[in-house]
């Protein structure tokens, strides 16, 4: 099966790419249902031609799933010469409006349909074939049974299924909940999550509920909550009776229509039993962690699943997926759907911040210039000393004796390291244990001895970095191509639900 990841920016593209992603699905600014991720424009097909020329192998899918609306489609038509610059393997689309024009401006390009259009059937699967279509994503309602009685209606026909990642209390994600509270609409690419927000419980203006029960007393807002708290209270929609929804009643917050995540890691053999062709991962507003660590664990367990690898060796890297931002689990609709009707409470987290992300390493001559600007460094200083009058030198080095963090402080050379540039996320302290990951490497626990940042244009050693600081670390440590850095969150507590904001 193929495994399809998504990528928010240029930058998680290529981590798509180096993690194990097959084939990586992007959105172009205003015509995508992530609207808020970063996405793609300007000249940045420049560098998404060159991943490919580095990749030659995986694929480039753009999502234009967006519901069009006339303004949108003179926008898309205004914008055809952009989209050619960019070599897209496939366009996932909801709207059939696209169609005719897809295939006469982008004749040699897929059409894979979004599942936003909710196809679901084997009736449904052989219509969009006969319309062009390469791919059905299938709606995240259907079942692997129905699964296979589509493949086998339509063999020719490939369908891609979600396999991990945020599901939608909303039938296939098509939700007006944000638009009706925000005014941001899901439709348009701006879903807020609403159905994820924690809501009080309470009456108007804090008074006393005037509902009274069945023996003529008061409920109070106190009571109210205490029975909401208790986990009796269910949502029932009138025109669907026996379907309930918990509501969920925390210390300060109420959680109504919030759904598990989905996550098949362990069923994989089923949907490819099932007939999937493609498994696909949620996530082009996730964070580079989470795009590099779900891709490389899934492609772990695929390349199990083939037998390129032993089951033995993917377990670390499935079990590394509870390192990942996430929320419970669930198997979606794909065996019962009582497993999807299951709700929960609390935003994603993870115990790990991404720290940095490593690049290539300098060359041994680039090093030894950085080394050597560290020496120069060191002398300029002990010259501009040395040149004070006694006297000024004399303070100049008492302030250095009372404030050692004023000491200047260079890298010196060790036998077998190396200095790589370190694009710096959050603030690391030097000293800090580090952990490298990498497409092979579950992880490498560096401690403070075995590494030291310094400024890669003046040799400096810095006691901390930051995002936006020029930053190297040198170190002994071997480090693959597309490294990672994370450490661990001192504020982490597992089981504790933190409030990480929207």
């Amino acid at each position: 099966m193929e495994l399809v990841c998504p990528a928010g920016n240029i930058d998680k593209l290529s981590y798509a790419y180096a993690y194990g992603a097959d084939t990586a699905y992007i959105g172009l600014k205003r015509f995508s249902l992530r609207i808020k991720a970063d996405n793609f424009y300007e000249d940045e097909y420049k560098r998404v031609i060159e991943l490919k020329k580095k990749y030659p192998q995986k694929r480039l899918f753009c999502a234009l799933n967006i519901a069009f609306h006339n303004h949108d489609l003179k926008m898309f038509l205004q914008n055809l010469d952009y989209f050619k610059l960019y070599p897209i393997d496939a366009f996932i689309v909801q709207d059939l409006g696209l169609v005719p024009i897809l295939q006469k401006e982008f004749p040699g390009t897929h059409l894979h349909l979004s599942t936003q259009a909710s196809c679901m059937n084997k009736e449904a699967v052989k219509m969009y074939h006969s319309l062009g279509f390469k791919r059905v994503v299938l709606g995240r309602e259907v079942s692997l049974d129905e699964i296979r009685e589509i493949k086998d209606a339509c063999p020719e026909m490939e369908l891609e299924c979600f396999a991990h990642g945020a599901m939608c209390i909303a039938y296939s994600g098509r939700c007006l909940m944000s638009a009706y509270l925000t005014g941001r609409s899901a439709q348009s690419g701006f879903c807020s999550h609403s159905c994820r927000w924690e809501y009080d419980l309470g009456t108007i203006k804090n008074e006393e509920l005037a509902i009274r029960n069945e023996k003529g007393g008061v409920i109070t807002a106190e009571a109210a909550k205490e029975i909401a708290q208790s986990g009796i209270l269910r949502l029932q929609e009138r025109q669907r009776p026996g379907e309930f929804f918990p509501v969920f009643e925390g210390d300060d917050f109420t959680a109504i229509l919030s759904s598990k995540d989905l996550c098949m890691i362990d069923h994989l053999a089923d949907m490819k039993t099932a007939g999937v062709d493609a498994i696909k991962v949620e996530g082009r507003m996730k964070s580079t962690y989470y795009v590099a660590m779900v891709s490389r664990a899934y492609r772990k367990a695929l390349d199990a699943l083939e037998g390129k690898i032993s089951a033995e060796e993917a377990a670390p890297f499935i079990a590394s997926l509870d390192d990942v931002a996430h929320r419970e689990s669930t198997t979606g609709f794909y065996y019962n759907r009582g497993d999807a009707d299951k709700t929960t409470i609390g935003a994603s987290d993870s115990p790990y911040l991404l720290a940095a992300a490593i690049g290539q390493p300098y060359s041994d001559a680039e090093c030894e210039k950085i080394l050597d600007a560290g020496k120069k460094l060191l002398s300029d200083r002990e010259a501009e000393l040395s040149a004070m009058h006694p006297n000024a030198r004399a303070a100049a080095l008492r302030d250095l004796e009372q404030h050692p963090e004023k000491k200047i402080k260079i890298a010196e050379k060790h036998e077998g390291w190396k200095v790589y540039p370190y694009d710096a996320l959050n603030r690391v302290d030097s000293g800090t244990e580090l952990e490298f990951v990498s497409p092979s490497v579950l992880y490498q626990k560096v401690t403070g001895s075995e590494y030291e940042f310094i400024n890669p244009k003046t040799g400096e050693k810095l006691d901390w970095v930051n995002a936006d600081h020029d930053c190297a670390i040198y170190t002994g440590v071997p480090i693959e191509e597309n490294t990672l850095v994370r450490t661990k969150d001192v504020d982490y507590q597992e089981g504790v639900i933190r409030d990480r904001g929207r």
